[in-house]
């Protein structure tokens, strides 16, 4: 695997990771329950009129709102990041590359900060197995 790749899905890795949670709230699977008016709700809706008025335990949408409530544990962290580092390797790996680093990231803002430092991290790695 080459630098941009492995950069790349390290960096997908960790954003879903960190993003999940938030992910999580903004569809409406909250610590104080599923939000009125949300995508939850539209999905809690569903699987009750599915199950004749109940949510079966183990469902997704009983699965999602207890991540929502309690946290997502380590064990679906981990799924979730290999997913997100999959992700990162296949779309952003080949991205990076092909625009030599930064050509793929606009210039200026934060988005620029961040093509700065992947521009860096790429021409030390490339530093250190050349």
């Amino acid at each position: 695997m080459d630098a941009c790749t492995m950069i790349a899905a390290g960096a997908g890795a960790v954003v879903t990771v960190v993003a999940a949670p938030a992910v999580l709230t903004a569809a409406g699977f909250t610590a104080g329950g599923i939000a009125a008016g949300s995508i939850a709700s539209s999905l809690m809706s569903a699987a009750a009129v599915a199950n004749g008025g109940g949510i079966a335990a183990g469902s997704v949408v009983a699965v999602l709102q207890a991540a929502g409530a309690a946290g997502i544990p380590v064990a679906a962290q981990a799924v979730i990041g290999a997913l997100g580092g999959a992700v990162g390797a296949a779309v952003g790996g080949p991205l990076i590359c092909s625009a030599g680093a930064t050509g793929a990231v606009t210039s200026g803002g934060v988005m620029g900060t961040v093509g700065t430092a992947v521009t860096s991290v790429a021409r030390l790695i490339g530093n250190c197995t050349a």
